[in-house]
Order: structure tokens, then sequence, then C-alpha cells
């Protein structure tokens, strides 16, 4: 006999729990489900292990920059198998307490696959559950790939989970992933190789910055390789060997370890949506603007599993999760507010935004204001020894308000959330700048950079 719900949530990752602990905490019967452990990629597979990591790379990285300024660096090095501990130490406890939160809220938290056998039924390793509604959050995968032994591979979870580090390290596609784990890997001492088959990585940040940030990735010994693609990976005695293509030149790189960095696509392939008659694409379901699918009512997708217009972020993915369960809760359709996030890049130093790239402002029609300033030389990075850092302000010449904010330096992952939030309350440039600030901080260059 199958069980019956007011909600399951399929995903366990930031979306999906918050949106099970709404809908509990109001009274519904909610279960979730997950195959994976609870807490998501985020949590235990992603931003938040990754930046622990980097939190040894920033040591050696600051050190290095004080050398000769007061600061010995020689002898300092990233001890791999601690900083993986210390990483454990906080994703170990994760699920447990997702777990707990869950049940103090009445949700009921299942574990195995979910597959849908009809419209408003699914199953779990087999049992049986009928729901009114779900919320299908369930994250994103490696993109597939098809050149020759891309299977030799490993992913992100991998590379986050890898006991011991080694010398030689190939990163394809020229992403968040690559160039984040390449900029930890260097400062650990390896050697990090970045292919990447577009003329330039990271096209959704500033051309100019992005430009700073692989100048600062080259000397700290990250390799790029642009318009290059993979041919094939094989063994190679105890490493690969990655025959890679540039123009009509094929070289091969002997590397000790492949990770896969070319983008991710929603994890939607092994839950049947076809017999729950649910559209969706690689980009997610397909959804109506207050996260509804458009041809199954009783659907809801947010986070990766929803092709909306938001970033695939986790903190997109809560406002969405949450959305869509005030929106099942109160049968109404409230739109995610999308406006003044931002979005980074965490290398060292961090490359960020919020709002328009310059040319989207201008092709939009915007009379653009464009403020850029490298700020190598101001008293916020002389002090820490830091010379490449510079910010492009974008703001409207027709009303003064900010249409994007790009940076790129130390602590500007930081910086940014003061113009995310100018944006989201509609301040203008002259409004913003007239913010008194604690000085010195970084966040006392704001004014300057208006």
């Amino acid at each position: 006999m199958s069980e019956t719900y007011d909600l399951i949530v399929i995903g366990a990752g930031m979306a999906g729990v918050a949106a099970a602990n709404k809908c509990g905490a109001a009274g519904w019967r909610v279960a979730i489900v997950d195959a994976l452990p609870y807490g998501g990629t985020c949590a235990l597979r992603g931003c938040d292990p990754k930046k622990i990591l980097r939190r040894g790379a920033e040591i050696v990285d600051a050190a290095r920059l004080m050398d000769g300024k007061g600061i010995d660096p020689s002898g300092l090095k990233i001890n791999w198998s601690d900083l993986m501990a210390h990483k454990r130490g906080f994703t170990d406890p994760v699920p447990d307490k997702m777990e707990k939160g869950l049940t103090g809220n009445g949700v009921e938290t299942l574990h195995g696959a979910a597959r849908f056998t009809g419209a408003n039924a699914l199953e779990v390793d087999g049992q049986s559950y009928q729901s009114k509604r779900f919320l299908i959050a369930a994250g994103a995968i490696p993109r597939p790939v098809t050149f020759a032994g891309a299977d030799l591979m490993i992913d992100s979870t991998d590379f986050l989970n890898l006991e011991a580090l080694p010398k030689r390290i190939l990163f394809v596609g020229g992403g968040f992933v690559s160039f984040e784990f390449a900029h930890i890997a260097a400062r650990a001492g390896a050697e990090p190789v970045i292919v990447d088959r577009g003329a330039r990585p990271l096209n959704a940040f500033d051309p100019d910055l992005v430009e700073m940030l692989i100048a600062r990735s080259a000397a700290v010994g990250v390799d790029l390789q642009r318009e290059t693609e993979i041919v094939s990976i094989t063994t190679s005695g105890a490493g690969f060997a990655v025959e890679v293509k540039t123009g009509d030149n094929t070289t091969t790189i002997e590397t000790d370890l492949v990770v896969h960095g070319a983008g991710r696509i929603a994890a939607l392939a092994d839950l049947n949506l076809e017999a729950a008659d649910v559209a969706y694409g690689d980009k997610g379901i397909v959804v109506a603007p207050h996260l509804q699918s458009t041809t199954n009512a009783a659907v809801f997708a947010a986070g990766d599993s929803a092709d909306t217009k938001g970033m695939p972020l986790t903190p997109v993915a809560v406002i969405e999760g949450k959305v869509a369960a005030s929106n099942m809760l109160k049968d109404q359709k409230i739109l995610p507010d999308y406006s003044g996030i931002p979005t980074a890049v965490f290398t060292v130093p961090e490359l960020a935004r919020v709002g328009m790239l310059e040319a989207e402002a201008k092709e939009a029609g915007y009379d653009v204001d464009v403020r850029f300033t490298d700020t190598g030389g101001w008293y916020s990075n002389y002090r820490i020894g830091e010379k490449s850092a510079a910010a492009k302000v974008l703001v409207d010449r027709s009303d003064g308000k900010l249409l994007g904010a790009h940076l790129f330096g130390p602590e500007y992952g930081e910086l940014i959330n003061f113009f995310g939030l100018a944006m989201k309350l509609g301040l203008t440039a002259k409004q913003l700048k007239s913010m008194t600030a604690v000085y010195p901080s970084v966040g006392s260059d704001l004014g300057s950079l208006l």
C-alpha cells in the first residue's frame, strides 16, 4: 500500500531542504528523498568544502606576497592530509544535522533513488509513494563529454576527497571549478594546467578583469591553454597522456590526474520524468516564472533542476526553493526576485560580478558610464603586497543607478555585496557613495570606486 503526502521533495540540497522545512513547519505531511547523503552539493561536495581548502591557498599566497616585507615564507607549505581532515570536520556532521532539522519540522526523510511512475506517484527503491505535489531540486551532474577516455577523468566531488594531491593536474574546461581548484593546487605545490576550447574562459565575467586573473594565475604557476580541445585521454604509466589539439597542431600532455571542469547539467535523467509528463532539458525542468511545471501542475522545480533566469548558485536555489514552497502552500504565483544577486570565482584573489556586463548594458541601449579603476596601488592592496586588482562599475547616465559592478582583488567577494544590495534597492551611485565605512578597510574603498 503506497504512502500519500501533501508534498514530496526530491533532492536534499539547500533548495529542497529549505522547501521541505517550510512546508513541514506549516503542518503539511512532507517527505524528502535523496540517494546521496543529505546536504547537497554546496555543503558537502562544492562551495563550502572548496572554500575551506582555499584557506590554505590564501595563507600561502599571503605569506609569499609579503616576502621581503617582513615575512619569510620559506618552508611554508600546505599539509594536504591535514587540510582535508579540517574540511571533513565541517562536512562529516552535515548530513545528520540536516536530517535532525528536517525531522524536527515533521518531515519524513527517505534514502534511495526516486523514480516517477505516474503524474502523482513515484517509487523509492521499490517502495511506492503518492503525493499531491512534488518539488524537484535534484542538483546537477558533470556535463557528459564524448572524447575517448572521458571515463578516466575525476569530477569535482572526487577532487574534494583526494587523500593526496598529485604533482601534475590537468583541468578540462575554463570555468569556476577549473580555476578555483587550479589556484588551490598551485599554492599546494602542484603544476596545474587548464585546457579550454574557447578563446576566453569565464565568459560570464568582465573580459578585462578575466585577463588580469589569467595573468595572476600564470604568475603562480597555472598554465592556461586556450582554444584547445581534448582529443583523448589514455593511461600512461602511473598517470595519463592527454592528447590535445590547438588549431592544426596536436600535442600530448603527460599528467597524473585529469579533472572534469567542463560544466554541469541538471541531474534529471534518472527520474523518469516522462512518466509524470514533465517536460525538461539540459537546463532543467520547463517551468513557468513561478516555478511550476508547464506540463504537470503537481510538479514544481528549483535550483539546478529548474530552467529559470536565475544563475546556478546556491543562494538562488534557496530563493527558488522558498518561493516554490510559498506558492504551493498559498496556491499563489509569486515570482523569485533575481535582482542584485552577485557571484564570484574564488580564485586567489577572487573575481566577482553583479548585474550586467559592459557589453550587455550597451547592447540593451543604456547610456553607460564605465568607471574603471586599477586598485593595485591602493592602500588596501599595498598593505598586503597585492599588485593585481581592479574594479569596473557601470552607471546609467540617465538616472545615476548602478547597472553592474565587476571586481577583481582581495576581499572583493565581500565588497561586491554592497553593490548587490544597492542594485536590489534601486540606489544611485551617489547614494551608495554617501555610505561612511570603517577606515581603513576594503569597504572604505567603495566610495572611491564610484
